[in-house]
């Protein structure tokens, strides 16, 4: 039997959608409002989803302490209140969609997983607007 448990966090992030191989007008046409070159911001929701068998000696399928401890130190403590572009080197090179920002926290969080525990991870930008990365 596997079961499926779930970290939800939030964070604070500005950030530009830019190809810097483009011109300004190309990005303007493309990624619109969100090309604004004075960036600009979202409440980022973050669910983290661990699939596995549970434990028969302590119930769980991984203690959500730990998880919760994870995500602050790999995610949290590195993205929160930060401009992605500018302030992360993970973003110094790669256009901070959402798409791109799940990816690199699963990425993150996935060598601090053991192996036979599915990750997912689940990232609204807005509350109509989210991606899910499994890896």
């Amino acid at each position: 039997m596997k079961l499926t448990i779930c970290r939800k966090e939030h964070f604070n992030a500005a950030h530009r959608l830019y190809n810097q191989a483009w011109t300004d007008d190309e990005n303007e046409a493309f990624f619109g409002k969100c090309s604004n070159p004075n960036y600009h911001g979202h409440n980022y929701e973050l669910t983290v989803k661990l699939r596995g068998a549970i434990d028969p000696d302590t119930g769980y399928v991984f203690d959500l302490k730990k998880l919760s401890d994870l995500v602050k130190t790999e995610v949290l403590d590195r993205f929160d209140h930060k401009n992605l572009n500018l302030d992360t080197a993970e973003f110094r090179q790669l256009n901070p969609t959402a798409e791109n920002i799940a990816r690199v926290i699963w990425n993150l969080l996935r060598p601090n997983i053991r192996e036979d525990l599915e990750l997912a991870v689940l990232l609204y930008e807005t509350e109509r607007n989210f991606v899910e990365y499994n890896g």
